[in-house]
């Protein structure tokens, strides 16, 4: 049997691309309903079902695992079971991955590390929104800002300025640009 699995991705909320891609290369799929984590019930089905010789397809490794440790955890799970994984963005399968040269793992793994930590940081904004807390630096007073725009076109020094309504430089910066637009 071949087995896909999907789930929600930080780019991929619905899974609809997940799913275009797998549906005419799995005889089923297991489709997880949110992204986080924990509680990845369908997955723990799927590892329940596979059977030596089967094959689990996922589009990329973030997919299938949260942490490069939990990676290697269902490669090791699936390596005593006799199961393939493949990784279709990746183009690589766990019977071969030993095959492939270091550099070449490192760019999978650096890839892998960097959807890791956006998948965790669109789930952590999604619940923070949904918290109501507001997301981003807080803005500076209206105030301070005018205060801040009136010195630097009396000339005073941007140290000055910074001393004395807080406003960094790049900030200062950044306002000025847009106003003068």
């Amino acid at each position: 049997m071949i087995y896909g699995y999907i789930r929600p991705l930080y780019n991929d909320k619905q899974s609809q691309n997940q799913l275009n891609i797998l549906r005419s290369k799995c005889d089923r799929i297991y489709q997880e309903e949110h992204g986080t984590p924990k509680k990845r019930h369908e997955l723990e089905a799927l590892l329940m079902e596979i059977q030596p010789g089967d094959c689990i397809v996922v589009e990329k490794m973030i997919a299938l695992a949260d942490t490069f440790h939990h990676l290697m955890e269902i490669l090791q799970v699936c390596e005593k079971d006799n199961v393939r994984v493949h990784f279709l963005n990746e183009g690589i399968q766990s019977d071969t991955l030993l095959h492939i040269y270091l550099q070449d793992m490192m760019v999978y793994v650096l890839q892998f590390q960097s959807d890791s930590i956006k998948q965790s940081t669109t789930q952590g904004m999604y619940e923070a929104k949904q918290q109501g807390k507001s997301i981003g630096r807080p803005k500076k007073s209206d105030e301070n800002i005018k205060k801040a725009i009136a010195m630097y076109h009396d000339g005073f020094k941007l140290f000055d300025i910074k001393k004395e309504t807080g406003i960094s430089k790049s900030t200062l910066y950044r306002y000025l640009e847009s106003f003068e637009r």
